[in-house]
């Protein structure tokens, strides 16, 4: 009895371990529906991951500098990255399109607050040109101007306050007695905005000098009222040396008021041999300002000679160095002065560029339409014949791209247009406006 009893047990345990192996397969069974085997589309996810890693135009692989030119000189930058950065290339897809015409020779533009914007030409005129691209009539009242060479009607900067004084700036060759000079003017645009009021030259850049050319120049407002205004050196080795001269105003940085006074807080205004409006000296000829929309600081542009462009941040009483140091050459080849690239005591440029694209307008781009342009700095080339896109990160140039290379124009200005869109302006006779964006 005791015999069947035991064996009965031991029976009923195993079926018991039985049943429980069944149910623990049948629970892995259910789960089992839940994970995907893999399969063809499995594979195929696979080959476009790496056809995407393979592909030139994904951020995560390194394009070649978009510079392929053997460069006029053998210097070395100062650090890498300085100049012949990675090139990048833009993803979002976007269209550039001619926005305006019309123009004879264009030199600077500016947004006013409705959404226009005013356009200057070369030889003495202003433009208003409508959201929808209509060109206007000529702006009258405006002072005459030198428009021989490199000179005439030169940047354009709308008051902050432009809603309630209507109040316009902007910078041009002069005619002295001693020859040309960089001057601002301001003026009150009419209700009827066909013609300039009151217009007044508040500030004129000495020493003038019989040259046509190295005008620099353009206008940037500083956020507390006060206007940057660059120079150039008058391209001269008459002038070139007063680059460096803090008693003359040519190849400097300026900040004045909208009286055209010094403003306050400038690095030079307590030193008794200096002109209290210098900002920033040692410039050969600045054709591109602007404020970075982040940070405030303010960026520069500037002409080398043969090779040697540069971009530079700019700090208030500091020295950039020309024409003591530079990466260019005279246009003869010689080296400039003793051929030198750095100085103690002269700040290096952010970016250099051998050979030259020549940058002349530049603005930062702001808008979120384009979101991986946001923040970078684009540059008009003329000489380059292209629009110079820099990617900056904790200042320094991460990458370089070229846009509208295709078109063939001599780009001279860029304007971060009200709407989100990039406007550039192209140089010369029967200039036009692109408008770049979605």
């Amino acid at each position: 009895m005791n015999f069947w009893i035991r064996n009965i047990i031991v029976l009923a345990f195993l079926a018991l371990v039985g049943g429980m192996e069944l149910s623990c397969s049948s629970s892995d069974d259910k789960k089992t529906p839940d994970v995907e085997e893999p399969d063809g589309s499995g594979d195929n996810n696979d080959d476009d991951a790496s056809t995407n890693d393979d592909d030139t135009s994904t951020p995560d692989e390194p394009l070649d500098p978009v510079e392929t030119q053997d460069p006029n000189s053998d210097y070395s930058p100062a650090f890498e990255g300085q100049t012949r950065i990675e090139g990048v290339q833009t993803q979002t897809e976007y269209t550039a399109s001619v926005f305006a015409t019309g123009l004879s020779s264009p030199w600077g533009m500016a947004n006013l607050p409705d959404g226009r914007i005013i356009v200057t030409e070369k030889a003495g005129s202003m433009r208003l040109v409508s959201v929808s691209g209509v060109l206007g009539s000529p702006i009258t009242g405006i002072p005459s101007v030198n428009s021989s060479g490199q000179g005439g009607l030169l940047d354009v900067a709308v008051d902050p306050n432009f809603e309630e004084n209507r109040m316009l700036y902007w910078s041009f060759s002069q005619n002295g007695p001693d020859g040309t000079a960089t001057a601002v003017a301001k003026g009150r645009l009419s209700d009827s905005e066909d013609q300039m009021e009151d217009a007044t030259v508040i500030y004129t850049a000495i020493p003038e000098f019989n040259s046509t050319a190295h005008y620099g120049s353009r206008l940037a407002w500083d956020g507390q009222g006060n206007l940057f205004v660059s120079t150039g050196d008058r391209s001269s080795s008459v002038t070139r040396p007063e680059a460096q001269e803090l008693d003359a105003a040519l190849g400097k940085v300026l900040r004045i008021t909208k009286n055209g006074d010094p403003a306050s807080g400038n690095p030079f205004e307590s030193n008794a041999d200096a002109l209290p409006e210098i900002y920033s000296y040692g410039h050969r000829n600045v054709q591109g300002l602007a404020i970075h929309p982040v940070t405030g600081d303010l960026w520069e542009a500037e002409f080398g000679p043969l090779g040697g462009d540069e971009v530079n941040l700019i700090e208030a009483g500091a020295d950039y160095g020309w024409p003591t140091i530079s990466y260019g050459l005279e246009y003869s080849g010689n080296p400039i002065g003793a051929g030198i690239t750095q100085e103690a005591g002269m700040e290096q440029p952010v970016y250099y560029w051998d050979p030259a694209v020549s940058p002349s307008g530049i603005d930062f781009y702001s808008g979120n339409l384009i979101p991986e342009w946001t923040n970078n700095l684009f540059l008009g080339a003329l000489s380059g014949q292209h629009i110079v896109r820099l990617v900056i990160e904790d200042n320094v140039v991460v990458g370089e791209e070229r846009l509208l290379e295709s078109e063939g124009r001599r780009f001279r200005d860029i304007l971060d247009g009200a709407d989100g869109a990039l406007y550039a302006l192209t140089d010369g006779d029967n200039a036009v406006i692109y408008r770049i964006g979605p």
